[in-house]
């Protein structure tokens, strides 16, 4: 009697340790499809240097506006509301890499006249912004007729959500609104995708996979798509409002797309000028 009872015991025990096993197998083979197949690439899709912030940094000091009579370039930003526009440009006032006392030559405005709650219609005022024939604070007295090239913007920067971009269709049809009205200006545009580690687990994970990310790059086709702008002109990147010590992934996100922004920008005014 004692012998079954044992038996039994034993074959119960090596049952449960075989299913134990088999489940444990099946969610291992689960999660490897799940991330290598559904949401790692297995190369990246955009060539990315992780080492270059010193790089970068050293361009930016090196930076010089292509017209000696322009001071500073006027980049604009606009943006979702809570889409992390305010902690984009605050990282970028974060990177003073010329020193305590001297600035980028750029300058940086939050254009409130963008934003998607009040992009109803067709509005002049708003491109009078861009054109450089009002102030930064939009009012009507400060109206100018004739615009200096420091005057004008020559890069509009508009700042999405990675979360919220597939539920964004109303609202990026008002940016497209601002599209058509300066296309003919060809003031370059850049999307700044925030947000991109809260969308992905796996980028959450690792920053450096960002760009081996299904998820990321689907969800910059479908601005791309939605918008308008091409990919090369998106730029995914985390905010570094939760962050407490310095992360060079983050950073050196930060300083490509401003390094590309200012880029565009000074093109735009060179070829401006030339005109």
């Amino acid at each position: 009697m004692c012998v079954c009872v044992c038996v039994c015991v034993c074959v119960c025990v090596c049952v449960y340790i075989y299913i134990y096993i088999y489940i444990y197998i099946y969610i291992y083979i689960y999660i490897y499809i799940y991330i290598y197949i559904y949401i790692e690439l297995k190369t990246p899709w955009r060539k990315f240097d992780w080492g270059q912030k010193e790089v970068l940094k050293k361009h930016l000091e090196e930076f010089s506006v292509s017209l000696p009579d322009v001071q500073n370039i006027k980049i604009l930003i606009a943006g979702q509301v809570r889409a992390g526009k305010s902690s984009f440009i605050n990282s970028l006032k974060s990177h003073r890499v010329r020193g305590a006392d001297d600035d980028l030559p750029c300058v940086l405005t939050d254009i409130m006249g963008l934003e998607p709650d009040v992009l109803e219609g067709s509005q002049p005022e708003d491109s009078n912004a861009i054109y450089g024939h009002v102030k930064d604070d939009h009012k009507s007295e400060d109206f100018i007729s004739d615009p200096l090239l420091s005057d004008q913007a020559f890069c509009l920067v508009y700042v999405v959500d990675a979360n919220t971009i597939q539920y964004a269709s109303d609202r990026l049809d008002k940016l497209r609104i601002i599209r058509k009205r300066i296309s003919d200006k060809r003031i370059p545009q850049v999307i700044i995708m925030t947000k991109v580690d809260e969308a992905c687990p796996l980028v959450n994970d690792d920053l450096k996979k960002v760009y081996t990310s299904k998820s990321v790059k689907q969800k910059m086709h479908l601005c791309s798509e939605m918008i308008g702008v091409p990919m090369n002109c998106i730029f995914p990147v985390k905010n570094c409002h939760n962050e407490i010590e310095v992360d060079n992934d983050v950073d050196v996100l930060i300083l490509k797309a401003f390094d590309q922004i200012e880029n565009f920008a000074n093109d735009r005014l060179r070829e401006a000028a030339s005109n």
